[in-house]
């Protein structure tokens, strides 16, 4: 169950498929230089894979356990939280005026990837602690900063977001916990939350939990909700630590996978909470918090297949079983292996340059010094979001699953990790948002809201791609022919889907999201070979025939949602409902 961090493909990605040159030029990154960026991915693979790879499997088969009101975490979690914590992994993206590294968003998703490879389960604490340090920095008033801030971005401190109720889970609407003004700045939170991931533990010595609840004259539904910082320990106005408030987990959940992470039922019995943000303003603040832990689940989706890959590669370099064609022993000579092989990393690529070209346009809109180009930034990383999300979560439970298959019989047994991968990446799906959530903001808010707009400028750069293949040194025609079919697929599927009443938009959002997706991770593949070929990179040539692989084998399934995008509602709608169950 050896785990080698995929820090070439990464580095390549980061150097040639996104404009880095762009960002480094912000003024906020002037002493981040690419030798620096290499050095401390370098260094995330080496802390990945001696670090925290080898309590993975510890941490599935010994879950995280409940006593008198305390989580204790799985083996070995806490000394390898820790070791994080002192490497400061956590603080490399945060901003420099708050204790951070100040590195670009760009370089933590590639960090990030290879953390959440080594270890899903616990890389999902320090992936909510610095959403909620980033929702807390935008939201909370300047004395809850103070206070709360400089060990969270440290890690010291570790952060949670409680939003879920039994009757609120994907429509937070419904949010029953209330919250009552105790008249000296501080409310009383009383309620029950379900499903908090990492909501109590013993890896780090206070949570800061993010809490929704609603005040006693709040307006119905989700816009009379409000958010609260809720500290598990308390705090006095030095920065030491307290007694524990009136709130504690009541239940751990037995999940499908991701074991070792404590998924907590929380009971909240008038806690102390302090408002963040204004009142029933909750949500928007929240979605600060929420809409980076979408882009990290997509990199986790990622994660985990890559991890799974590396699992089936293995195997299929060790495994002897019939006569190959190629005259290899082991079953990675049987044409069907190889295949499956190429494509669970393409995919893997293609993916992960989603996700990365989605954070290099945070980081654009947050640290470009024109207007303009933050303006253009932040609608490309708002329309990336649920691509990176859903695309990468999805390609990870694909190739999760053929990473089983390969592994035969034996992928079906616990002992060789395979079906861990697996259950692990099903998760991700699932939370911070369903896939087809995503696609229904992709197509509601995202392509419709502005008349198309941003899905045009994301063509526009998706033809750019194709005049910089068409000059390349290399032989790239099979791609540059694939691309300009893909092109005109999503300027055909984007018309219908604009003109499309709520009814087929909705229906089709999923179909379109992924014909969408098909095409761009293509595109940003091939960019990353043609920039390579540039720079005169020495691996270009094996992305290469990556890129050729994609434009014959995956690019092209996106036509096939066309003729679905035409029908739109009718086809899932024709069946009467009340016949699902049988003709």
């Amino acid at each position: 169950m050896s785990f080698t961090a995929p820090a070439k493909s990464i580095q390549f990605l980061l150097n040639h498929s996104v404009d880095l040159d762009a960002i480094l030029s912000a003024p906020a990154f002037e002493d981040v230089n690419r030798e620096l960026i290499g050095d401390i991915l370098q260094g995330a693979a080496d802390f990945a894979e001696n670090k925290w790879a080898p309590t993975n499997w510890d941490g599935d088969q010994n879950p995280a356990t409940l006593k008198d009101d305390n989580v204790y975490s799985s083996p070995g979690f806490k000394e390898a939280y820790q070791d994080f914590v002192e490497a400061a992994w956590l603080s490399i993206a945060s901003p420099a005026e708050i204790g951070g590294m100040g590195l670009p968003q760009l370089v933590k998703a590639g960090a990030d990837e290879m953390f959440y490879a080594a270890n899903m389960a616990l890389g999902l604490c320090p992936m909510l602690t610095s959403s909620a340090a980033k929702a807390i920095h935008a939201h909370a008033n300047d004395a809850l900063q103070a206070k709360y801030l400089p060990k969270m971005v440290t890690g010291e401190w570790t952060g949670a977001m409680c939003l879920t109720e039994p009757q609120a889970g994907s429509d937070l609407g419904p949010v029953r916990t209330k919250a009552v003004d105790n008249g000296d700045g501080t409310y009383a939170i009383t309620g029950q939350k379900i499903y908090i991931t990492w909501g109590d533990h013993d890896v780090a010595d206070n949570i800061i939990h993010l809490v929704l609840a609603r005040l006693p004259d709040a307006p119905e539904g989700s816009k009379g909700i409000s958010l609260f910082l809720c500290p598990k320990m308390f705090v006095d106005d030095a920065g030491n630590l307290g007694e524990r408030n009136a709130f504690k987990p009541i239940g751990l959940e037995h999940k499908l996978g991701i074991h070792g992470s404590p998924t907590c039922v929380m009971e909240f019995n008038g806690a102390t909470g302090w408002l963040v943000g204004e009142e029933n303003r909750g949500l928007a603040c929240m979605f600060t918090m929420m809409n980076e832990a979408r882009l990290f689940v997509g990199v986790q989706g990622v994660a985990i297949g890559e991890r799974a890959y590396q699992a089936a590669l293995d195997y299929a370099n060790e495994r002897v079983q019939g006569r190959t064609l190629t005259g290899q022993e082991a079953i990675i000579g049987h044409p069907d292996v190889r295949r499956n092989l190429i494509d669970m990393k393409t995919k893997l690529l293609g993916a992960r340059a989603i996700c990365m070209a989605t954070a290099a346009a945070g980081d654009l809109a947050i640290h470009a010094e024109d207007e303009d180009t933050r303006k253009a930034a932040h609608i490309r990383e708002a329309l990336l979001t649920p691509l990176a999300k859903s695309y990468g979560s999805d390609i990870g439970v694909e190739v999760s699953s053929v990473g089983v298959q390969i592994h035969g019989g034996m992928g079906f047994v616990e002992e060789t990790g395979a079906a861990q991968h697996y259950r692990d990446s099903r998760i991700a799906p699932i939370y911070e948002g369903t896939n087809g959530i995503q696609a229904m903001d992709l197509v509601g808010r995202k392509l419709r809201r502005d008349g198309g707009e941003g899905m045009r400028a994301l063509i526009a750069d998706l033809e750019s791609i194709t005049e910089l293949a068409q000059g390349s040194t290399l032989d790239l025609s099979v791609c540059t022919h694939a691309l300009k079919n893909g092109i005109e697929t999503v300027k055909t599927a984007t018309d219908i889907m604009l003109n499309a009443d709520d009814g087929d938009a909705l229906s089709g959002a999923t179909p379109y999201l992924n014909l969408v997706a098909h095409v761009i991770s293509g595109a940003y593949i091939i960019r990353a070979v043609a920039n390579g070929a540039i720079a005169g990179d020495e691996l270009t040539e094996n992305m290469a025939s990556l890129a050729r692989y994609h434009a014959l084998s995956i690019m092209p399934q996106a036509s096939a949602q066309l003729d679905f995008l035409r029908g739109g509602q009718k086809a899932v709608f024709d069946f009467p409902v009340q016949q699902l169950a049988d003709l």
